[in-house]
């Protein structure tokens, strides 16, 4: 009987987020108030024709229904996904070594940067690139509000995958090299994969990342699949933003981008 109260609460609170994140979602793609429709030019994205407040709100209930979703698989993992977690042997030689610094999200991030400042907003990469960097800062944010949450172990600190809400020094779960690995590189899936079905490949990385963080006891299993799924999450609202909010909040140069200053 204790056990089917606890399925029962659980679900219950499984039911909540869910009805929270379909609440989210029909909010960020409602049509824009007429306020904001009719916004002055010194408040508008520049050249997308939709205001910074219609895109920082979009960005924020994405955020919710992100964190919404980790916190559901959070819910889960607590109550018993853990058990598919267990200790790895370490391995931190060759590629795997990567895996001991938070170098290959942070170069991945800037080298992105690096294309979309190139391209600028008029292209359709262009809007992409910048997608996938609202894509990451959406994921990092979540991500960062998951960790604080739920205050799991790390497999280096422990052999129990069941060491939850132990300080908030602990940030096993989820894992945020992977969720902004897949945050990246979701944007031009979604973009790309009907007219250049090889962009796929780009799954390779965050895939990579997963066994990385495992290989090197940074994180569990259920961590990684978390994180994957923020990631896809976040990518998945940023590409769905009429306009990315980042290059919204630069001034008009980045939206044309530095390849026109050299033609």
């Amino acid at each position: 009987m204790v056990v089917a109260k606890s399925r029962t609460g659980l679900g219950r609170i499984l039911g909540t987020v869910a009805s929270l994140a379909c609440a989210g979602t029909a909010w960020a793609t409602q049509a824009p108030p007429p306020s904001l429709a009719a916004a002055s030019p010194a408040v508008a994205s520049v050249g997308q024709g939709s205001s910074t407040p219609a895109a920082l709100r979009s960005f924020g209930a994405g955020a919710l229904d992100v964190y919404l979703l980790g916190g559901a698989l959070g819910l889960l993992d607590v109550a018993g996904l853990h058990r598919l977690d267990h200790p790895i042997h370490a391995q931190y030689s060759g590629i795997w070594s990567i895996a001991r610094s938070p170098q290959f999200p942070e170069e991945l991030i800037g080298l992105t940067l690096g294309a979309a400042v190139w391209e600028g907003g008029r292209s359709t990469l262009g809007r992409t690139l910048w997608q996938s960097l609202d894509a990451a800062a959406m994921a990092g944010l979540s991500t960062q509000a998951l960790k604080w949450t739920f205050q799991r172990m790390r497999p280096s600190t422990t052999n129990n995958p069941d060491r939850w809400f132990q300080g908030v020094h602990n940030m096993s779960f989820p894992s945020g090299d992977v969720s902004s690995i897949t945050a990246l590189v979701t944007p031009l899936i979604l973009q790309y994969h009907r007219s250049d079905p090889g962009v796929d490949a780009l799954a390779a990385l965050p895939v990579f990342d997963m066994a990385a963080r495992m290989k090197a006891h940074g994180h569990w299993f259920t961590d990684t699949v978390a994180g994957a799924a923020v990631g896809a999450a976040s990518g998945y609202f940023a590409h769905r933003m009429r306009s990315p909010l980042l290059l919204g909040l630069l001034p008009g140069g980045f939206y044309v981008g530095l390849r026109e200053e050299f033609r």
